[in-house]
């Protein structure tokens, strides 16, 4: 029934725009898609991930940081987000409670990203 998954997204305050585009598509390198003129009046912006599918933030009347549910994306070399979270002073946490490499760091707006080397596998 299910075949997968197409999109996350994102809760945001109003007018968090360009921090989107500075987090998402700046520090985490993501294209911006362009979204439907329909939904341009709401707010908010897309990104594409590389493997088609997408993340989009959207704005909460009553934004409340989510600290706990997230956002999962995975990469090849977490040593290379670290240094690139450096350089955009984005702050992250290392977790070593796994074998898996993984880290957290926060949106712009408090929201919990964990990144992930290679892939959760259970």
């Amino acid at each position: 029934m299910i075949l997968g998954l197409d999109h996350v997204q994102v809760n945001a305050p109003r007018g968090h725009e360009e921090d989107a585009r500075a987090f998402f598509g700046a520090f985490l390198g993501l294209e911006e898609l362009q979204k439907p003129e329909a939904l341009r009046g709401n707010g908010g912006v897309w990104f594409a991930l590389p493997d088609g599918r997408q993340i989009h933030t959207g704005v909460t009347a009553a934004f409340v940081p989510s600290e706990k549910g997230h956002v999962c994306l995975f990469c090849n070399d977490l040593d290379a987000v670290l240094v690139r979270a450096e350089q955009f002073g984005v702050a992250c946490s290392l977790d070593t409670r796994l074998p898996l490499r993984r880290l957290y760091c926060s949106d712009p707006w408090g929201n919990r990203t964990e990144i992930v080397e290679g892939r959760h596998t259970q």
